[in-house]
């Protein structure tokens, strides 16, 4: 599983909505690459942002 699919399968398990800290810290991925990970997804419209600086898996 690569970073992009952990990133992912921590939002889609998560009931609420996430830092990019507590991703990292779930994931294990340095944060600075989650970011990079998180902003590819929010340009995708994969990410809602419900309060600032938290996201979550956009529901379809």
């Amino acid at each position: 599983m690569d970073n992009k699919d952990k990133v992912i399968q921590a939002f889609q398990a998560s009931a609420k909505a996430l830092s990019a800290s507590q991703v990292a810290q779930a994931t294990g991925v340095d944060k600075k690459e989650v970011d990079k990970i998180m902003g590819a997804l929010k340009k995708e419209g994969k990410l809602e942002s419900p309060k600032a600086c938290f996201w979550q898996w956009k529901k379809a």
